[in-house]
């Protein structure tokens, strides 16, 4: 009679076993997926800043190209340019709260959307 009562515990063990095994292997495939987009996430951020900056460079040749031939002159062209970046740079440190919050409100909701996406489970 106490091997009746034993019989059953053990497929519920087994299940339990198996139970814990697949929940491991979910929580380690979500790691893995969550982990990879904001990989990429990041990966696709950085090509755009790197293009961004590229192209700011440029421009910044270009203003000064085209101010130097204005002027008749490089260094004053170069110069005024490096002004108006000396000017920017100037406004930026005097309103550096009001730049910070936005860049941060940003930084977390995109945080939280790839999150978001990755805790809505698949139908």
């Amino acid at each position: 009679m106490e091997e009746a009562k034993k019989e059953p515990q053990a497929p519920l063990f087994e299940q339990l076993k198996d139970y814990a095994e697949i929940k491991l292997k979910l929580a380690k495939y979500q790691a893995i997926d969550s982990g990879s987009t904001i990989f990429a996430s990041v990966i696709a951020d950085v090509v755009v800043a790197i293009s961004a900056l590229l192209a700011f460079i440029f421009a910044s040749f270009t203003l000064a190209f085209y101010l130097a031939e204005v002027f008749q002159s490089d260094w004053k062209g170069f110069g005024c340019t490096a002004l108006i970046y000396l000017l920017i740079a100037i406004i930026f440190k005097f309103n550096k709260g009001g730049f910070e919050r936005p860049i941060a409100n940003a930084i977390v909701k995109k945080f939280f959307k790839n999150k978001q996406q990755n805790d809505v489970p698949a139908n």
